[in-house]
């Protein structure tokens, strides 16, 4: 869909527009098709979710019926947690790709299909397995082992030449830990007397750096982690949060950023500790949190609370659906889709700011 010029994100012109340029400069001459990278994997929760919870019977966080993806492809719902495209798939598209690599439960995730890589991310999935299990989603290790599956496929499929290639080259992303605290941490008693938020977010950074080390000794070599978001400026977060106190929720936004330096500092380590590997934090943290701050800064006008219905508690099935009242007309005017997910118009300043900080990944 088209946006608002003033929010300086069309591709032509744009910072876009200068990165692939530039990475065709440092890495075109590795590359033997019209794609940057020849494989996209991802791993993670309903942020990048493409479809994978939409045939489990176990979980309510599904995205696959209207108004999600109204504003997508044919506007038809994927199973992606917003009006149109992920800020993955505007990475996607940025990089060359003509196509997205497949939900990996999904039945378009077979044959060719497969040699662009394939998305395991599933809703309500975090770092900790017990987030999953909470939520009836795919827990990270059942992630990995589909990936796993997946190395056994390619193989068949491209040989075991072609199919290493894809694998060392391919960019491998990864978004998790937002559904590890809002959906189990700061709702879970036995877990919050169990840790301080401090604590927790070590644990998960622990868990992410053993998962690093595993997707490594499967052969990756370009790994891009995003950062939490601001946690407490989620209009769902607000709502059931801030006790109606204006603004966002300030002890999440401090948990959330405690998270994220250390998340730095321990991909700080595993570049130091792993030879040739690739790694980079994307922070969502800041430009998110200035969306919200200034919305009209970027061509918005609402961002304390989402489109779909009242914009205040509406997510998946939960009011979020067809019938829900009061579901905005103009998507893009939003900063999220519903009271946890950006709209695409934000995704597509994510998408452009995780470019550009993911350009050493590329090179």
């Amino acid at each position: 869909m088209p946006f608002p010029k003033k929010m300086g994100i069309y591709f032509r012109g744009s910072p876009l527009a200068f990165v692939l340029v530039l990475a065709l400069a440092v890495g075109g001459e590795a590359q033997s098709s019209t794609t940057l990278v020849p494989a996209i994997f991802t791993f993670g929760d309903s942020v990048v979710d493409v479809g994978n919870n939409n045939d489990i019977p176990t979980t309510i966080f599904k995205a696959d019926y209207p108004p999600y993806g109204r504003d997508f492809t044919n506007h038809k719902p994927t199973g992606r947690f917003s009006n149109g495209k992920l800020a993955t798939d505007i990475t996607a598209d940025t990089l060359g790709f003509t196509t997205y690599p497949p939900a990996y439960l999904s039945p378009q995730a077979s044959g060719k299909n497969l040699l662009i890589g394939a998305n395991f991310a599933s809703a309500a999935s975090g770092y900790d397995d017990r987030t999953a299990t909470l939520n009836g989603a795919i827990p990270l290790s059942q992630q990995l082992d589909y990936y796993k599956e997946y190395q056994k496929k390619i193989a068949k499929i491209a040989g075991k030449k072609e199919s290493a290639s894809i694998i060392k080259d391919g960019l491998y992303l990864v978004s998790l830990g937002s559904s590890d605290f809002l959906q189990n941490y700061y709702t879970n008693p036995f877990l919050n007397r169990l840790y301080t938020p401090d604590q927790y977010s070590s644990l998960l950074v622990g868990l992410f750096s053993s998962f690093v080390k595993d997707l490594y000794g499967l052969g990756a070599r370009r790994i891009g982690v995003t950062s939490l978001p601001p946690l407490g400026c989620l209009p769902l977060a607000r709502t059931l949060f801030a006790f109606r106190q204006p603004g966002c929720v300030s002890r999440f936004n401090n948990d959330a950023q405690g998270f994220n330096k250390k998340i730095n500092s321990a991909a700080t380590n595993l570049q130091k500790q792993l030879p040739s590997l690739k790694i980079a934090v994307f922070d969502i943290y800041k430009p998110l949190y200035d969306l919200i701050q200034n919305p009209t800064n970027s061509g918005f006008v609402e961002a304390s609370r989402g489109c779909c219905g009242t914009g205040t508690v509406e997510t998946t099935i939960l009011l979020c659906n067809p019938n829900s009242i009061g579901t905005c007309n103009n998507a893009t005017q939003y900063v999220f889709w519903d009271s946890v997910h950006p709209s695409e118009a934000a995704n597509q300043v994510l998408a452009n700011s995780l470019i550009l900080q993911g350009i050493s990944l590329i090179g």
